[in-house]
């Protein structure tokens, strides 16, 4: 397999039965691969799962072969972007619920990186503080919102 990031996707997508086209972009030192495939229901997975899987396999084979390579993300048809505004609306929401209700929220299992992306949009709510719990009987943890104590 190649080590150049944009021909190891294609080659990865194409063992995977997936014919697409990539984009590479550099967004905020972000470096992002855009996929765009007939195909990007079956590709992003549910929840996002099989791209988050697909993108976590990309990663660590560019690290095994340079140890200093730097992180990728993988999109498809502007998915994950979709998906952060959606995730950073639901932590909005459920700050404004434990302040006003003076109580515990708590957001369903998320992945570590859903999870940064809500931790990352509530830190700086004043009198909100956030925690992630494991959930028995799977590999993902929940966040909890409680109001911040005084």
């Amino acid at each position: 397999m190649t080590t150049e990031p944009k021909e190891l996707i294609k080659e990865l997508l194409g063992h995977m039965g997936f014919e697409a086209e990539i984009e590479e972009q550099d967004i905020a030192g972000e470096h992002l691969f855009n996929i765009k495939t007939e195909d990007a229901g079956r590709l992003i997975g549910r929840q996002g799962n099989t791209l988050a899987d697909i993108q976590y396999l990309v990663n660590r084979i560019l690290f095994r072969d340079n140890p200093d390579a730097p992180k990728l993300t993988l999109d498809v048809g502007g998915y994950r972007g979709a998906a952060r505004e959606a995730l950073v609306k639901k932590a909005t929401d459920a700050a404004e619920k434990a302040k006003k209700w003076g109580d515990v929220v708590e957001l369903e299992p998320m992945n570590s990186f859903d999870r940064w992306v809500v931790h990352n949009t509530l830190k700086e709510v004043e009198g909100i503080e956030t925690s992630s719990v494991e959930v028995e009987g799977t590999s993902r943890k929940a966040i909890l919102v409680r109001p911040g104590r005084a």
